[in-house]
């Protein structure tokens, strides 16, 4: 697998704790999984051997320090150390900027990988070769247009996952002869786009099976409304494309264990989820007295970008913070996101609660004491926070896009799968019309109480997921050995 974050060194979102969580579950079912990524400022890898080779991109020969070592059985990692392009302040950008040699330092992954994988001393062959999002894109390219610099990937099925479809690494074609690449990547049928050069689109045309993380989003993807500008590459490959849904890791988002609260729960004893509410409470400076604990607590913990539905909150802001419920607010993005959220704080200090930045306690804290989550995203490509709170007896309010569509059911008085609520419209009328709906049925506590039960005992581990992902490396090793035959 190669990934340019992987968690627990490397995390700006999801696709951190996927490439971190997928090779966990496929190697609990007895595959043998290597991982590849970047050795970013600060990150180590514990007990690794470094091997030191030169690994030619382009006309540069750059000598990669390749730091490895064996995280659990059947598992390796391997962090790509290149100082001159990944000891820096940031994994992509700086300054809100993203630097000039992107395309120069994550072609240089995809390279280094796949020379890692050519020149393991481990001999047996490799039968996959995963890359996630534009950052590692460029792999299946490079197998498939430099085949004799990787006998040993020769037979190897080529998979490609879309995380999230609106960050493609595009790059003027300039960069196609500065990095050693043919011009017949550059290509409508390749990786030209718009008079430019796609990462993602390159993966798309050139993997033998591509994925992204949830069914819905495999469908909106196919469209305009969500397509990126690919949605036409995409839809030409639909009997090649899957729509996985993401699980999550079990044992760290655990109610019952997680070592992050001041007190555990779990769906038969809901007592603790008390201690947490008043915890959280307190974290804000809020009110803690018997008003307020009964009074019902949204949580919100995201990037402050669009995609996030950031404006949709801030249009509908003045009558959210006139219903009876108090708010917790955690997240960094755009600053004029950030200071809005300070200014809510600030203008509605009883009701109104804001953290700027991450912290990893406070997310779970927040998972585990609000009653209920905000996610009303433009798009979201799977959603990990909506299962999160699901198993956290934290009822979730989306918008129907994405993952939050395939996982959350929306609550009617008929309904007997459901586990959250729901809008369609990107309105602010239809965030407070449902948000009203949620701070009603949260009086019924009988009701409610079986709504938080029914999510908690949903199971959104990795073990479904991962199983879905063999069937899909089995038809790409089908479609490798075919061609290679051919």
């Amino acid at each position: 697998m190669i990934a340019s974050e992987v968690a627990p060194w490397a995390k700006t979102g999801g696709l951190a704790d996927v490439a971190a969580a997928l090779p966990s579950a496929l190697a609990g079912f007895g595959h043998e999984l290597t991982t590849v990524l970047p050795k970013y400022r600060g990150t180590s890898l514990d007990g690794a051997d470094v091997i030191v080779r030169p690994v030619t991109f382009g006309a540069t020969v750059h000598e990669v320090a390749f730091h490895v070592s064996t995280v659990a059985p059947r598992q390796r990692v391997v962090m790509v150390d290149v100082p001159a392009l990944f000891n820096r302040n940031g994994y992509y950008t700086e300054n809100g900027r993203d630097f000039p040699d992107n395309a120069e330092r994550f072609g240089l992954l995809a390279a280094a990988a796949l020379d890692f994988a050519e020149h393991d001393n481990d001999s047996r062959p490799i039968d996959i070769v995963h890359a996630h999002d534009w950052q590692a894109g460029l792999a299946p390219a490079l197998l498939r247009t430099f085949p004799e610099r990787y006998p040993r990937l020769s037979r190897a099925g080529t998979v490609f996952t879309i995380h999230n479809l609106a960050y493609q690494g595009v790059f003027p074609k300039d960069v196609v002869p500065a990095l050693g690449l043919p011009w017949s990547l550059f290509t409508l049928n390749t990786g030209e786009f718009w008079g430019q050069f796609s990462y993602m689109k390159t993966a798309l045309a050139m993997s033998d099976m591509l994925t992204t993380v949830s069914p819905a989003y495999a469908k909106e993807t196919m469209t305009a409304e969500f397509g990126c500008g690919l949605e036409g590459v995409l839809r030409a490959r639909a009997d090649s494309y899957a729509g996985i849904l993401n699980g999550i890791d079990t044992s760290v988002w655990n109610p019952a264990s997680d070592p992050l609260l001041p007190a555990h729960f779990d769906a038969e004893n809901l007592t603790g989820k008390l201690v947490c509410k008043r915890a959280l409470l307190e974290r804000f400076g809020l009110a803690v007295g018997d008003d307020a604990l009964a009074r019902p607590l949204v949580g919100l913990v995201s990037r402050l970008v669009p995609q996030k539905g950031v404006e949709l909150i801030q249009r509908a802001s003045d009558a959210l913070v006139k219903l009876d419920a108090t708010w917790v607010f955690v997240g960094s993005g755009d600053a004029g996101s950030e200071q809005f959220f300070r200014t809510l704080a600030t203008r509605h200090p009883r009701r109104v609660g804001t953290f700027i930045g991450f912290d990893e306690r406070l997310a779970h804290l927040v998972e585990a004491g609000a009653d209920i989550f905000l996610m009303p995203s433009m798009f979201e490509p799977c959603g990990l926070n909506q299962m999160y709170s699901l198993r956290y007896g934290t009822v979730p309010i989306v918008r129907a896009v994405g993952g939050l569509d395939d996982t959350i059911q929306p609550y009617t008085a008929r309904a007997t799968g459901a586990n959250g609520f729901k809008f369609q419209e990107a309105t602010p009328e239809a965030l407070v019309r449902t948000t009203r709906q949620a701070l009603r049925l949260y009086q019924n506590k009988a009701v409610w109480t079986s709504l938080m039960r029914r999510g908690m005992a949903a199971d959104h581990s990795w073990e479904t997921s991962a199983r879905e992902y063999v069937k899909v490396y089995r038809r790409a090793r089908h479609r490798a050995l075919g061609r290679t035959a051919g």
